[in-house]
């Protein structure tokens, strides 16, 4: 029996000149019907640190003072059978030539997008799809990839993506958690020393997940599941 799946999607460094070269596109995933409990759980690990209900969980927000929490976060994620991740990082889009390739920064960014959620998306089964709002081109962003996905599964009823949408990240843990992940792998990988709280973040998620934080991981891995794009291999 098909089942129903929410996927939340968030992205960092994603422009083209914004002199980061680092890009993480990511997504965290569970079925529909445990979105309610995993989200009463947080909430409860924020209650056992004191911090208040309405924290958005950022890793720009990541601090010696709250580092507790944040690690006991990312254990929950990992202990929690019904939570997933796929993560998309490219180490250095400097290197990128669209003009070789016949396309631009936004179409090659559609390709990448499709490139991090294929895997995860079962034809099988039904997708709930949100993603976090950006900037003012969010809409147009989001029906592209909205087309792209279904027209590459042959979903013409929208069927298996049944629903597209972008939320607010403060509307959302799962989003949030999201965020979380794509922000410990941009920092390893940008090799950053600032903060010693986010530094023992990164460790804890490479001592869990078993992988360092800049390499592929197994196509299938089901749990942290990470695939490290690099341009000079021309699949542009």
């Amino acid at each position: 029996m098909a089942e129903l799946f929410n996927i939340y999607c968030d992205e960092s460094c994603h422009l083209e000149q914004d002199n980061i070269p680092v890009m993480v596109l990511g997504a965290v995933w569970c079925k529909a019907e445990q979105v309610r409990e995993i989200g009463c759980r947080i909430r409860e690990l924020k209650d056992k640190h004191r911090i208040r209900k309405d924290f958005e969980i950022k890793w720009t927000k990541v601090s010696p003072a709250k580092k507790d929490f944040y690690l006991d976060l990312v254990d929950y994620f990992f202990d929690d059978d019904d939570l997933h991740f796929r993560g998309l990082l490219i180490p250095d889009k400097t290197k990128l030539d669209h003009q070789a390739f016949g396309q631009t920064h936004d179409s090659w960014y559609y390709k990448m997008c499709f490139r991090m959620l294929e895997p995860i998306i079962d034809p099988t089964q039904h997708y709930r799809v949100y993603l976090d709002i950006k900037d003012t081109r969010s809409e147009d962003k989001r029906k592209k990839l909205e087309d792209v996905l279904r027209h590459a599964r042959g979903d013409r009823r929208g069927q298996i993506i049944q629903r597209m949408q972008q939320i607010r990240s403060h509307e959302s843990p799962l989003l949030q958690l999201a965020d979380l992940l794509i922000g410990a792998i941009g920092y390893s990988s940008r090799n950053l020393q600032g903060s010693t709280a986010k530094q023992e973040l990164v460790q804890r998620i490479r001592k869990r997940s078993r992988w360092p934080l800049n390499r592929t991981t197994w196509l299938r891995e089901p749990k942290f599941n990470l695939l490290c794009w690099l341009a000079q291999e021309g699949e542009q």
